[in-house]
């Protein structure tokens, strides 16, 4: 399993985070929403992304680590 946070624009509401594949929903004084979670390789994380995408919110940012 790999940890990843990712940075949105705008507040997505807490409720999407099961559809989100359970990741936690924080919101940033800067109108950012922060995804945090556990992938389990580079293909859930490309179908993560391609979630946000298909929401049609901005990606702001992707950081992983182990």
């Amino acid at each position: 399993m790999q940890r990843v946070e990712i940075r949105v624009e705008g507040h997505l509401d807490p409720s999407w985070a099961d559809w989100l594949d359970g990741f936690t929903l924080g919101h940033t004084n800067q109108g950012e929403t922060v995804l945090t979670g556990d992938v389990k390789d580079q293909a859930a994380l490309y179908g993560l992304i391609a979630k946000l995408r298909d929401l049609g919110v901005k990606l702001v940012s992707v950081r992983s680590g182990a």
